[in-house]
């Protein structure tokens, strides 16, 4: 078994946790700022919103369209944020209407092909990450700065560095929409072991694995755009933040 056929694998694993943490840190001193500046939570929740609006529209904009193509109703739905019961923020959400797992974990998965889409083009075209990377591999780290310039100099950098952030901020599913994603994964599981047992393993590692490990290769670099842009923002933001607290005197809990 060859190891390169599931690096894709592996690195999603060593991306996924750097990125929920640095979204969740980001997040908070973002409402942390915005909270010390207009010292009101309304206030400060819809500038929230506001920031993160073209990420949140793609997001519910995904879902209603997976349900209409897969012929699942949907019912009501909002961009308008409102605060959850175990305190968490809810951005926007739209209704659906009952259907069977393979279809509810589509419609789960959509922000994330939809956002990852978005990300790519966004970072790879937008901010030509791409030869950027590749300026940067060549001679690291003398060739640093230079790649560097090569993204900052791009036509409207800022606004393809906004899109790039708030898209990728925005696109993991959240708890509901993984509500399929177990079940889902439990029939997958007994249909490969049922595979394996018939002896079609081979089969499937010189076959189905590489196609698998490309498109898991693909959200990598999504993965990988997103923990970028967010550890640039965050600390920035984190200064910031504590500036303004030892400006006002205030704290936020």
């Amino acid at each position: 078994m060859q190891l390169d056929n599931f690096d894709g694998f592996f690195w999603l694993l060593g991306l996924l946790a750097p990125l929920l943490l640095l979204q969740r840190s980001l997040h908070r001193e973002i409402q942390g700022v915005f909270l010390l500046i207009t010292r009101r939570a309304d206030i400060s929740l819809a500038l929230f919103s506001l920031l993160f609006f073209p990420g949140v529209l793609l997001h519910e904009l995904s879902h209603f369209i997976m349900s209409r193509l897969l012929g699942v109703p949907t019912g009501r739905i909002s961009l308008l944020p409102r605060p959850l019961e175990d305190g968490r923020l809810q951005l926007g959400f739209v209704e659906t209407g009952r259907t069977d797992i393979f279809r509810d974990a589509l419609i789960g998965m959509a922000p994330l092909l939809a956002g990852g889409l978005c990300v790519t083009l966004t970072g790879m075209r937008g901010l030509g990450l791409d030869g950027a990377w590749t300026t940067l591999v060549a001679g690291w780290p003398a060739t640093f700065s230079q790649a560097f310039r090569e993204v900052v100099v791009r036509p409207d950098f800022w606004l393809w560095f906004y899109l790039t952030f708030v898209i990728s901020s925005t696109m993991l599913p959240s708890a509901s929409d993984r509500r399929a994603w177990l079940p889902l994964l439990l029939v997958l599981s007994i249909l490969l072991g049922i595979v394996l047992l018939a002896g079609a393993g081979a089969w499937l590692v010189a076959h189905l694995a590489p196609v698998l490990n490309s498109a898991l290769r693909a959200l990598d670099a999504v993965f990988g755009i997103s923990v970028v842009v967010h550890a640039l923002i965050l600390l920035p933001m984190w200064l910031l933040r504590k500036l303004i607290s030892k400006i006002t005197r205030l704290q936020v809990v």
